[in-house]
């Protein structure tokens, strides 16, 4: 209980430090759904106008193209992801590598340098490969930026695996690939779930990389597609149409965030002993 009196003080301290930003949220979601009249700040109409681009395609476009391209957008990147970030993980925790250390020295130097350094030989790479302007170019260059963070968090579940489960299995006579499917990756399971997550939210909010390797493709993710909002039928800009909009973006994160901030707390954590 003294304990619980105790942090009082710190939790007031980060209420009044939110609070503004907990405000700008909440005219934010007002906005949306309310008119205010010329010159006042104060809403006198509830209205789902600024909503209609749900429906009515000739407001800002079909939204629900975008929205499913960067759907598919984030989940490829989630499954490319984890699959070389989990076989990548085990490797480098398990098996005894040549330049094992240089490796993973390489790793972090990969993961410290911004994506916007790379883009002149990222540029250069997708035009060779032919795949330059294309979704499948920006999801593999996005996904390979994001392989380094991905692999380095999965050795550090590997290594809090112990030994014995895995030598277990060995001296059963499991072969290696059957010790690592059915007896260590059930054992990193919270680590593939918060990795899953952060990956699909990065690629989610990716706008850079569709914008400047895929800028006259036949697609539009869901960030670019927020950057050209604007109400044909209005002769000022709409700025509620605009937050309207970006909310329906960010719901999706919003919603993942609430029902796995928990498990996303196990990504620092390393992994589980059992």
């Amino acid at each position: 209980m003294t304990r619980n009196f105790s942090a009082w003080p710190i939790y007031a301290l980060l209420g009044i430090l939110s609070a503004p930003l907990a405000v700008m949220y909440l005219f934010l979601v007002i906005d949306t759904f309310t008119n205010a009249p010329p010159g006042s700040l104060i809403p006198n109409e509830f209205t789902f106008h600024h909503w209609r681009f749900l429906w009515d395609a000739s407001v800002t476009g079909d939204v629900w193209g975008p929205t499913a391209t960067t759907f598919l957008f984030a989940t490829t990147m989630v499954v490319i992801v984890l699959a070389v970030s989990s076989t990548a993980g085990y490797a480098i925790s398990r098996l005894n590598l040549p330049f094992r250390r240089f490796f993973l020295s390489g790793i972090m130097v990969m993961h410290a340098f911004p994506s916007v350094t790379l883009i002149i030989g990222v540029f250069l790479v997708l035009q060779f490969a032919g795949l330059y302007n294309t979704l499948i170019g920006v999801i593999l260059v996005k996904a390979s930026l994001m392989l380094p963070f991905g692999v380095w968090i999965m050795k550090g579940f590997y290594d809090q695996v112990p030994w014995e489960i895995e030598m277990a299995g060995v001296q059963d006579g499991a072969s290696r690939f059957t010790v690592w499917r059915r007896l260590i990756l059930p054992q990193v399971t919270p680590g593939l779930l918060s990795l899953g997550i952060f990956a699909f939210i990065d690629g989610w909010s990716e706008f850079m990389l569709p914008r400047i390797l895929a800028p006259s493709a036949n697609f539009q993710v869901l960030s670019t597609y927020l950057n050209v909002v604007s109400d044909p039928n209005s002769t000022t800009y709409n700025f509620n149409l605009f937050k309207s909009v970006g909310l329906f973006y960010t719901l999706p994160i919003l919603v993942l965030f609430a029902v796995f901030q928990n498990r996303l707390m196990n990504i620092f954590g390393g992994g589980t002993k059992g």
